[in-house]
């Protein structure tokens, strides 16, 4: 018998919901631009009231702040379950390929609402700040991993910076190419760049 908890039909509801909208805003917001869409055109489009919207989302901006959430999940998760001795430029480039393959599972879509993310301020800000929360996340990981204290070595924190900021240089890359170039490709050429600082921790 499993143990796993029965999704209830509330729940199933839901998510359902919750995902008919997030698929409609994205589409509208990607399609036209954030500031160009309003709440109205969502929940038309999705097929729900305004009221339905606001039970699952504060603003168009919480829509966005949601898929950046969606975007990160498991970097931490795969970083850790990453073998014992690898090299930190490999356990890292495999962290942050999970939310690579994320967008190159739903390559239209992600391009879109990447591109309108990083072409939108107040949204880049909001990612900005999702990034923050990740490189904390990986930072403490990265610690654990190596047995160094995340508050007196500086090398956890480096080390998850460099990771982030080479995800960030690959969407830069990915999003000015219009989805021509591989998100995976850039990402093994942008770990290339880094590895050897990534490596040279002493523990």
């Amino acid at each position: 018998m499993s143990s796993r908890p029965e999704v209830t039909m509330a729940q199933r509801k839901r998510q359902l919901v919750s995902s008919e909208l997030t698929e409609a805003a994205l589409h509208l917001l990607a399609l036209k631009g954030f500031d160009a869409v309003t709440i109205d055109e969502i929940v038309t489009t999705a097929g729900v009231s305004r009221r339905t919207f606001f039970r699952y989302f504060a603003s168009k901006e919480d829509v966005v702040v949601q898929f950046l959430a969606d975007m990160g999940t498991g970097m931490r998760a795969e970083l850790a379950a990453r073998p014992v001795g690898e090299r930190p430029s490999v356990a890292l480039r495999h962290a942050v390929r999970v939310p690579i393959a994320a967008c190159a599972d739903h390559s239209d879509r992600a391009l879109r609402v990447v591109q309108l993310i990083l072409g939108t301020p107040a949204l880049l800000a909001r990612f900005l700040e999702r990034q923050a929360q990740w490189r904390d996340e990986l930072t403490a990981e990265l610690a654990r991993r190596l047995g160094l204290d995340p508050d007196t070595d500086l090398y956890p924190r480096l080390a998850a910076g460099m990771a982030l900021t080479a995800f960030d240089a690959v969407l830069h890359r990915w999003s000015g190419s219009d989805g021509a170039e591989d998100p995976a490709e850039l990402t093994d050429r942008a770990f290339a760049v880094i590895a050897p600082a990534l490596d040279a921790v002493e523990r």
